[in-house]
């Protein structure tokens, strides 16, 4: 979360009190003795909050509100009265405001409103930094979400793989968001125009595979669960992909094929020509760096769908989805979110409500270790330096914890 208070007031010693007071909670408070010296901080894309006095020489705290409220309408401007000047500082909420503090106010009462101020525009950033990523003309990046080294690697296997027209194989864990790979994969290619078309395999025989493929024609066709076609599906299947009908085969799968072919269950021959371009989707587990970046992008999709503002994710919202599991991976996060932004329940409690701060927080850390661990194919010394840690302290840890990087190679 951003950390940023741009200070303005032209009394050097309460200057001097002020950021002293923000640097002991941790903040970074950026000095300017008056709108002049202030305003060359103020652009629509700072990162930060305004903490003004209101009566100052020449243009005042009014004057700095207008300007920065007219370079950014949602940038929060707190404003510092003197005695006596109550009335003009309800005067400055209606025009918009953050909120006001009467001089001289305790860190008591100054922190909590700074800390509110910045959770709400480090919300704002990440809802403009998502929506510009929305708009932007890739579909991974638009549709694929998460900043850890397995989302980037997702990103750029996906592009790849679109790029050669070839029929493709999306494997992962149930819930982990294979249909929108998938999706993605076609919006990705050169016949993203044409139609995208999906299908339970099960179920389907010869005359529903015909239709599939004619509703798809020049486009993509998209079969979930590739593995539950029937024998007589997969015969038909690969018949289709032999007759080269221009149409791309995205097959979906959580179960294990290889294990289906051994055991005769599945088509060798589908299996193998399938199997030359192959796409995973890591679960949560994998990527738990990632679940704060996507639970508030499934928050804001969510507040859109129902027509509602919101709701600010705090801190401890964060760490309780951290604490836990996610056995059902995206799927289960954007259900997490949705109940989140209607009131249903308290995010992030399910499955850690009853642990105290200490048991959530060995919980997160060695989701991240294991992480860390999967991600460096369990070489410690790499994992160490990863992570910033000393190697011994690192050991201690995964001790603690019961992790042995020989189960990760």
């Amino acid at each position: 979360m951003t950390r940023t208070v741009l200070l303005v007031d032209d009394d050097a010693a309460v200057r001097e009190a002020l950021a002293q007071t923000l640097e002991l909670a941790d903040l970074e408070p950026r000095i300017a003795a008056s709108f002049i010296e202030a305003k060359d901080h103020i652009a629509a894309d700072f990162d930060g909050i305004v903490l003004s006095d209101i009566r100052m020489p020449g243009r005042d705290g009014f004057f700095l509100l207008d300007h920065a409220l007219k370079i950014d309408g949602e940038l929060p401007v707190i404003l510092l009265t003197g005695e006596g000047d109550i009335p003009m500082a309800v005067a400055a909420m209606d025009r918009g405001a953050f909120g006001f503090l009467e001089k001289p106010c305790a860190s008591s009462e100054l922190l909590p409103v700074v800390e509110r101020a910045l959770r709400t525009r480090a919300l704002v950033l990440e809802n403009r930094r998502l929506k510009a990523q929305l708009e932007t003309g890739d579909p991974a990046a638009r549709m694929i979400f998460g900043r850890s080294e397995q989302s980037q690697a997702l990103r750029r296997r996906i592009r790849q793989v679109a790029a050669t027209g070839a029929d493709v194989l999306v494997t992962g864990a149930p819930g982990a968001g294979i249909s929108k790979v998938a999706e993605v994969i076609h919006l990705s290619s050169r016949t993203a125009q044409r139609p995208f078309v999906k299908r339970a395999a099960a179920g389907m025989d010869t005359a529903a595979l015909d239709v599939a493929f004619q509703e798809a024609a020049g486009g993509s066709l998209y079969l979930n669960e590739i593995g539950q076609l029937s024998v007589e599906g997969q015969f038909a299947l690969s018949e289709r992909l032999e007759s080269s009908s221009g149409t791309r085969l995205i097959a979906g799968a959580t179960a294990e094929l290889e294990q289906a072919v051994a055991a005769g269950q599945f088509s060798a021959d589908l299996f193998y020509r399938l199997g030359v371009m192959r796409v995973h989707t890591p679960a949560l587990k994998e990527r738990p760096e990632d679940i704060p970046v996507m639970f508030r992008q499934y928050v804001a999709q969510a507040a859109e769908q129902a027509g509602l503002a919101a709701p600010e994710i705090t801190p401890e919202v964060i760490a309780g989805l951290m604490a836990r599991d996610w056995p059902g991976n995206a799927r289960a996060l954007m259900s997490e979110a949705m109940r989140f932004v209607l009131g249903a329940d308290e995010a992030g409690e399910e499955g850690a409500s009853d642990l105290g701060l200490v048991e959530q927080m060995a919980r997160i850390e060695k989701s991240l270790l294991a992480a860390a661990l999967r991600r460096h194919e369990g070489r410690a010394a790499v994992v160490a330096d990863a992570l910033k840690l000393p190697r011994k302290t690192l050991y201690d840890k995964l001790a603690k914890y019961a992790l042995k990087p020989d189960d990760f190679r």
